[in-house]
């Protein structure tokens, strides 16, 4: 993406009252620990050593479906940086979620488990998930979350509120777009969920987050007041300081933690 072709135009403290912890579901003592945290199956998707394909699978509520864009978009950046010699295949569900009312965390890990066609590590292909339900997060202004080593959530919902009030720019799914591949980005342990990067790009006051506007990492992503962001184009990709972190802990150059497998 070219230097300044995001041109951010924010409300003054647009960002003041959103509270981000939910972004990364951290209430993880409440769940199995062999479930993972975000990050958790990184080195899984970038090696091949045992994963030689990959199956995304986005379960739905009736309506909620995903644009065809998003997963285009998100197959795409997954292909770019995860090892994945067998291909990487999108699965889309339609679901019946049994929830009423807001989600948390703990919500989304629940529904996620008891939809999951099969366990993330199995044989030689690495399952990871989407959720897009009805409804919004417990905290307002959140548009998706990574609540687990495999599992993230978009809440098509609240992504149609954020959308831009001028003529609708940036869309609805211009949005989309950019938080689904951005929450999957977490999945990836970006940034500094798993290690610690050698060069200083995650935003000291939005921890796991990018300070580069250019980059799909970049803090405001998965906010509601992405839609103050009026003209140039939304972030959908990794900048090279998310892929260099990548592909150092691809190498080994960088240390992982908390990983569910290991080469």
């Amino acid at each position: 993406m070219a230097k300044n072709s995001l041109l951010v135009v924010l409300l003054a403290l647009c960002f003041a009252s959103t509270n981000l912890s939910g972004c990364f579901g951290n209430d993880f003592e409440l769940f199995e620990k062999s479930r993972g945290i975000p990050g958790g199956l990184t080195l899984a998707c970038l090696s091949s050593a045992e994963f030689t394909s990959m199956v995304i699978e986005i379960d739905y509520d009736s309506g909620y479906a995903p644009e065809s864009s998003s997963t285009d978009l998100l197959k795409t950046r997954l292909e770019d940086v995860c090892d994945k010699p067998d291909g990487i295949e999108i699965k889309l569900t339609e679901t019946n979620f049994d929830h009423s009312g807001q989600w948390s965390a703990g919500d989304v890990r629940e529904q996620a488990w008891e939809q999951k066609s099969s366990d993330p590590q199995s044989g030689t292909t690495l399952f990871w998930q989407a959720l897009f339900p009805a409804g919004e997060y417990v905290e307002d202004g959140v548009l998706g979350v990574a609540v687990d080593a495999s599992t993230i959530v978009i809440f098509k919902d609240s992504v149609e509120d954020a959308k831009g009030p001028i003529f609708g720019r940036p869309s609805a799914e211009e949005i989309e777009n950019s938080v689904l591949v951005h929450e999957f980005g977490h999945l990836l342990g970006l940034v500094n969920l798993v290690y610690v990067s050698p060069v200083d790009h995650e935003d000291k006051d939005h921890p796991g987050h990018s300070n580069n506007e250019e980059s799909v990492m970049y803090w405001a992503v998965e906010s509601g007041d992405i839609g103050n962001i009026i003209s140039g184009q939304l972030p959908d990709e990794f900048d090279q300081d998310d892929l260099d972190d990548l592909s150092g802990i691809l190498s080994g150059d960088i240390e992982s933690y908390d990983q569910l497998w290991t080469p």
